[in-house]
């Protein structure tokens, strides 16, 4: 396994349990009735190494296949080399892979398919990307489920007067043009909305915050690392207090004293 991949894989293990209590299941169950009779076929776009279907499978009922689609093939390995999770009526599910990226996605990539569903992609997407995601999901005709989309709206208590120069920094960062494509970062979310509402899709979000305190605290450090940083290289003028603010709030966090509220959307679309 490559060090990026490592990496990666450790951030997506790091936040599965969390991922897993934020994401809506009033969603869910709203997507539940407008399901084909089973056998269920998902596609889960940007699936890395497989939270969603691990979160999701067991609420479905069986039988049901996973097609698991990522750019990355080393993430794509790491969901093979897991134990498939077991559906509601307890038979364990299929998976299959597919290495490919999502600007390149169109409707015979998801033929059969139940239900779409992406969890923590959106954001990282470009308008382009984006694009070909909904149009794919449009020409399936099925339910399409989004999770745990980034809103821009981060809360840290107790406050600080950094707090806010460093979320419009980090807001900056997300919609920053990286190798070529400039993602839609926090906008992703409301896009995607405005797409399927224009496509006449029904459309229901849900709020899904992580709330990180002591009981997430490596959760909780490395977010706040990386949130920093990404802060500081987008606004380098914020390095010479960013040591002392991570330095102070690690002891916040370290005493049980902080609470960050991290703000996310769930995006349920379906056909009328």
């Amino acid at each position: 396994m490559s060090d990026v991949v490592q990496t990666l894989s450790e951030w997506l293990t790091l936040r599965e349990p969390v991922d897993a209590q934020t994401r809506s299941r009033e969603l869910v169950e709203a997507a539940l009735p407008r399901l084909v009779e089973p056998p269920i076929v998902v596609h889960d776009l940007g699936s890395g190494a497989g939270s969603m279907m691990r979160w999701l499978a067991p609420l479905l009922p069986g039988p049901q296949t996973w097609v698991l689609h990522d750019r990355n093939e080393g993430l794509l390995e790491t969901a093979l080399e897991s134990e498939p999770p077991a559906d509601a009526t307890g038979g364990q599910v299929s998976v299959v892979t597919r290495v490919g990226e999502l600007d390149r996605l169109d409707g015979d990539d998801l033929h059969g398919a139940s239900l779409v569903t992406a969890s923590a992609l959106l954001d990282v997407l470009t308008s382009e990307e984006l694009h070909r995601v909904v149009s794919a999901c449009l020409s399936s005709g099925v339910p399409a489920l989004f999770s745990l989309s980034v809103t821009g709206r981060v809360q840290l208590h107790p406050r600080h007067p950094l707090d806010e120069a460093l979320r419009v920094a980090f807001n900056a960062h997300q919609l920053r043009a990286l190798q070529g494509r400039r993602l839609l970062g926090p906008h992703a979310v409301a896009v995607a909305r405005g797409l399927f509402l224009q496509a006449g899709w029904h459309v229901r979000p849900a709020d899904t915050p992580w709330v990180l305190d002591a009981t997430a605290s490596a959760l909780t450090a490395e977010w706040l690392q990386g949130w920093v940083d990404a802060a500081v290289e987008q606004n380098p003028a914020l390095g010479a207090q960013a040591e002392s603010y991570v330095e102070l709030r690690t002891a916040q966090l370290l005493d049980g004293s902080l609470t960050t509220v991290v703000h996310h959307r769930d995006l349920l679309a379906w056909p009328r």
